[in-house]
């Protein structure tokens, strides 16, 4: 059963974030390292030498450690251009249907955010600012213990949207060594043709240095776990990157009027996700936090991966009895988590109360699910507390700004005379003269 906690004992247990790319290495995992990579190993360790590994050796090395770590012998590295179309026909018609309409809701919300060019011309001359889309993008897709075509979508649309000529895919290959064929179905609807059969670290080396089949991007996008998000630290500044993503999390906000099943539901919904997710509910009233145990309780028998929700729930979850309302929104924006959802009378209320949050889900209809797939904003959200001050994945994130300088001579001449003085507080006197030239 998931745990009730008073406001003190969770925010020792539970609220109380370790660094999120510094965990405790399951013993599993440390003989794996131990293993591959020499004793005492570190998961950085192991990204380090694969990132090595693969700008020095291009794709043998991206077989090698492909065989070495998914168990998979490659055969290719890039998936079939007519496998990727001939998967919308392998795949159920109705799942077809929800995929093109997930792509219908997030192109249409996307293109409502503004990329503004724009000039002025009141502080003499012209200035102003460019918006050109960067030119090559790579999609990270996890696999995972989960095919998810909807990261694709997610990923793959506001980098079309925002202009992107040209935009790539990496995602591990299955236990048969191909690509998932919801996933590849999810490509076809978006036109995407470039997918490469590359997981993790190594698919993240490929993407940032190039290889012999693997062209090098100007940015990579997309969650994935540990080893990749440890990549694509190591490679940021070689390449771009989105964030670093964490584990999944969600928060509910909720009073008694809530529906206890549903909050339920939503809570083992994100559980679901892996052992390491979060979910968490703030309520005041301990009535209602009880039903939701039960519900909890019950509900989990039904579900097919029920121990790791059961894990889950048991290692980062719990619902928190707080003094009252307010008190439980301002736990959840000091948590900052990626989803936070509110599930009350007036939920439009709390909305303001809450000012760090990847998302927003308000009242109970807007759950977090219709997020996850088809509401309208990309579903790769800040985590780890990164809602502080990151944003989710949006049009932005595919464009660069360019800021446009064209004085008239007489502006010049004025700023040349101050930026001078400048120049010369600072003790840069070719600065200075370069500005006094002009005067």
């Amino acid at each position: 059963m998931i745990k009730l906690y008073t406001v003190t004992e969770a925010q020792q247990t539970i609220l109380r974030r370790e660094m999120a790319l510094e965990p405790t290495i399951p013993a599993g995992l440390q003989a794996s390292l131990d293993r591959l990579f020499g004793s005492g190993a570190t998961p950085d360790d192991a990204v380090r030498h694969i990132l090595r590994d693969v700008r020095q050796q291009g794709d043998a090395a991206l077989r090698a450690w492909t065989e070495k770590i998914d168990g998979v012998p490659m055969t290719g590295l890039q998936v079939d251009k007519g496998e990727i179309n001939a998967a919308l026909s392998r795949i159920p018609a109705e799942l077809v249907q929800a995929l093109e309409t997930a792509v219908t809701r997030i192109r249409a919300f996307h293109e409502k955010q503004p990329l503004p060019n724009w000039t002025t011309t009141e502080l003499g001359g012209i200035l102003g600012q460019r918006v050109t889309p960067i030119a090559r993008v790579g999609a990270y897709v996890p696999g995972g213990t989960a095919p998810l075509p909807s990261s694709l979508l997610m990923s793959v649309i506001p980098a079309q949207v925002a202009g992107v000529p040209d935009i790539v895919v990496a995602t591990p290959p299955g236990k048969n060594g191909r690509v998932n064929d919801a996933i590849l179905a999810a490509a076809a609807i978006c036109g995407i043709d470039t997918i490469y059969t590359l997981g993790g670290a190594q698919a993240v080396a490929a993407l940032a240095f190039g290889t012999e089949s693997v062209r090098r991007v100007d940015k990579i996008v997309g969650a994935g776990g540990l080893f990749t998000t440890l990549a694509k630290r190591q490679v940021y500044g070689i390449v771009g990157i989105d964030g670093l993503y964490g584990p999944t999390e969600t928060v509910v906000v909720a009073d008694e009027t809530a529906n206890p099943a549903w909050v339920a539901a939503d809570m083992l919904a994100q559980a679901e996700h892996d052992v390491l997710a979060t979910a968490v509910l703030f309520t005041p009233s301990r009535q209602f936090a009880e039903a939701v145990q039960v519900e909890i309780a019950h509900q989990l028998e039904a579900l097919s991966r029920a121990e790791i929700i059961a894990q889950s729930l048991n290692g980062q979850g719990g619902i928190v009895l707080t003094t009252d309302m307010d008190e439980a929104c301002q736990l959840a924006s000091d948590f900052a988590a990626e989803h936070t959802c509110i599930a009350t009378a007036n939920p439009t209320a709390y909305i303001g109360k809450i000012p760090n949050a990847g998302g927003l889900f308000v009242g109970e209809r807007s759950f977090e699910v219709l997020g996850d797939y088809v509401a309208g904003p990309s579903h790769v959200m800040p985590t780890s507390g990164t809602a502080r001050f990151a944003s989710p994945l949006n049009v932005m994130d595919f464009v660069k700004i360019s800021s446009i300088v064209q004085l008239d001579d007489a502006t010049s001449a004025e700023l040349s005379a101050i930026a001078a003085t400048i120049a010369q507080a600072e003790h840069l006197t070719a600065h200075a003269n370069a500005a006094k030239k002009r005067i």
